[in-house]
């Protein structure tokens, strides 16, 4: 698998649950306070300079599209999405 130009290929991390101050849980995808998600980079394009595979990242969480690849869900997004490389 080879990913072209700008793109990444990333696997998001899991968020897990967050508890209100009213004792409601909520879900990685209810949570509304949160603007960027954490990520796990697989696979890079041919133009991305400053990230490498198996980088943690945040991105933003309204960028990409999700892929199946292998009966693996993936997210691919713009480098221009990337704010954070950790």
């Amino acid at each position: 698998m080879k990913v072209i130009g700008k793109n990444i290929l990333i696997k998001k991390a899991k968020q897990g649950v967050a508890k209100t101050k009213g004792g409601l849980l909520l879900t990685e995808n209810t949570r509304e306070d949160l603007r960027y998600n954490k990520a796990l980079v697989y696979k890079i394009g041919n133009e991305v300079v400053g990230i490498k595979e198996k980088d943690s990242i945040f991105y933003d969480k309204h960028a990409g599209h999700e892929i199946e690849i292998k009966k693996e869900l993936y997210q691919i997004i713009k480098l221009q999405d990337v704010v954070v490389v950790l």
